[in-house]
This record gives structure tokens, sequence and C-alpha cells, in this order.
């Protein structure tokens, strides 16, 4: 009782955040609060969650990751070229791509841990060393899958839930497992708090970091072959700003940029809330640019309040040890 008490509260900023904007939109418009649009939000927000959930994860650890977008476009193309090229059929293909993006991570893992590079400039390079090495492979052109069965795979349901958003919550509940529930979650959460320590008590930092990216990158190839099925095609252009998003809904979450803090349900509700404000903006007319404009504002809310709290909370040690 006292840990679901806990997780309440760790959420509840952002919780009361998504509950105003929702109201507000619901009031707003008419057309905001029906199941064809709620359907839609989850639809589009179901990738940059899974996105997310990955994002929770290295951040928890004390790390952060900028080539999320581009393993996503890689991805996507891949699957398409294993399928149309390679001619592997669908389940080879995805496990193929799943592998690629896996790698991709593992390699952003084992630079940051083992050659000491920092993580912001580390996956940055990959982003850009990924994104070319996908246009050299397109041309910056589509590659069509001619298969129709894997179009089912991005638009089918599951009932009344599209099946993207039934992934979305599969995975939210794996890897909430993972985190809350398995030895690793522990060690993460102890090499974000204080990495030193947690070398102390026997933990393998790098380890458990570079697991945490080959998540993250695994979770792309997820997205990438979503939107490979979702558009019938790999496109060597998506993903662009993806790993702005996904950090937006991890820190909107809760999740603090100083590792060692974050909850997964938290994450769900950030990109929930994003999701919200971009379709309740179009639905009442205000512009892209303007979007963009309402996205920032609430992010550096978002990071503030995470100061905040992390000000609160070495005020009260401080106290504890005096």
């Amino acid at each position: 009782m006292k840990k679901i008490v806990a997780n309440i509260k760790d959420i509840m900023g952002i919780g009361v955040a998504f509950l105003v904007i929702f109201l507000g939109l619901c009031i707003m418009s008419d057309t905001f609060f029906t199941v064809g649009n709620i359907i839609t939000v989850l639809r589009t927000i179901s990738v940059n969650a899974i996105l997310s959930f990955g994002m929770t994860f290295i951040i928890i650890g004390g790390g952060i990751d900028l080539s999320v977008g581009s393993v996503m476009a890689f991805t996507s193309v891949m699957c398409a070229v294993f399928m149309e090229k390679a001619g592997l059929g669908i389940s080879l293909s995805i496990l193929c791509t799943l592998l690629i993006g896996t790698a991709i991570g593992t390699v952003n893992g084992f630079i940051i841990t083992k050659m000491k590079m920092l993580p912001f400039i580390t996956t940055l390079g990959i982003s850009y060393i990924v994104r070319g090495i996908t246009r050299v492979i397109t041309n910056s052109k589509p590659i069509t899958v001619s298969d129709e069965s894997f179009y089912t795979l991005g638009n089918g349901y599951l009932g009344f839930l599209p099946l993207p958003v039934v992934y979305m919550f599969v995975i939210f509940l794996i890897l909430s497992t993972v985190l809350y529930k398995s030895r690793y979650g522990r060690k993460l959460y102890a090499v974000g708090g204080n990495e030193q320590t947690a070398k102390f008590s026997g933990i393998n930092v790098e380890r458990t970091r570079m697991i945490a990216y080959a998540l993250q990158g695994m979770l792309a190839a997820v997205a990438g072959i979503i939107y490979c099925s979702r558009f019938f095609s790999g496109q060597p252009t998506i993903g662009t700003d993806a790993e702005m998003d996904a950090i937006a809904a991890t820190i909107l979450g809760g999740t603090s940029f100083s590792g060692g803090i974050g909850r997964l349900g938290g994450t769900l509700v950030g990109a929930l809330v994003l999701g919200i404000l971009n379709n309740g903006l179009n639905l009442l007319g205000v512009g892209s640019y303007w979007q963009y404009v309402a996205r920032g504002i609430i992010i550096i809310a978002a990071v503030f309040l995470d100061v905040v709290k992390n000000a609160g909370r070495l005020n009260r040690k401080k106290k504890v040890i005096a």
C-alpha cells in the first residue's frame, strides 16, 4: 500500500496537468471527447510512448539517447529491405530488424561505458551516422513492401483498440515488471542515484547502463517496424525530433535528469499529455508553429519543477545529516 501511495505521489503533478488540459479541451472542442478521437490520440502516442519507455530506463540510469529517431528510421528501412530485397519473410525480417536496433543501442552503450564518452555527444554522433547510412541505402526514397499481410501489424485492431496501442500497453506491463520487480531494475535505480555507491555495492555499472541502451535500441526498432507496417514502406525520413518527444514525455512524467528517479506510469501520462495537447490544438485550429511553442513551454516548466524537487530533496538530506 505504501508503494502504491508513493507511486501516486510521484505522478501527481503530471496527473493534475493531464486532467486540466483534458477538461479544458473537452470544454473548448465539441469533437475532442469522442470515442473516435480518443482512439486516434492513443494510436498517435503509441510510438512515442514506446520510445519514451526506453528513454526512461536510460535517464534513470544517468544517461541520454539522441539517436532513437535515426535508429527508428533505419530499422524501418531495413525491415522493408529484409522483406523486399532479401525475401526473408515477415517473421524473420522482424527478428533481424530487432537485432539490428539492439546492436545499435549496444554500440551506444559500449562507447559510453567502455570508452568513457559523454552520452550526449556519442548518441548525437551515432544519430548522424545512422541517418546518413539510411539515406545512402534508400537515396532518401521509401522502400515499398509488397506483402499485404504485413499491413495488419501496424493498422489492425484487437477489438476496438488499434494494434500499436496494444503493443504499447503490453510493453509497458513487461518493462514495469522489469523496472520494479527485477534485480536489474533495482541496480538501474542505484546506478542513476549514486554511481560510486553502486560500484562499492558490487553493481556492474557499465553492464547495467549498456543493457539500458540496448533496450532503447530494440524499442526504437519496434517503433520502426510499426511505422514500416503503418505506411507499408520503409521510410527514411521518419523519426525527426522523435528523441525530443521521447525525452519530453519522460521528463514530463517525473523522471529526473539527475538520474535515479522515475516511473514508467508517469512517462505514459507524459506521452498522453503531449498527445492530447497536439490533438487538441489541431482541433482548435492552432498553427503547427504555435504548437512547438506550447510544447517548449511545457518542457521548460517540467525541467524547472525537476530542479525545484531536486533542490528540496537536497535540503531535506542536509537537515537529516545536521
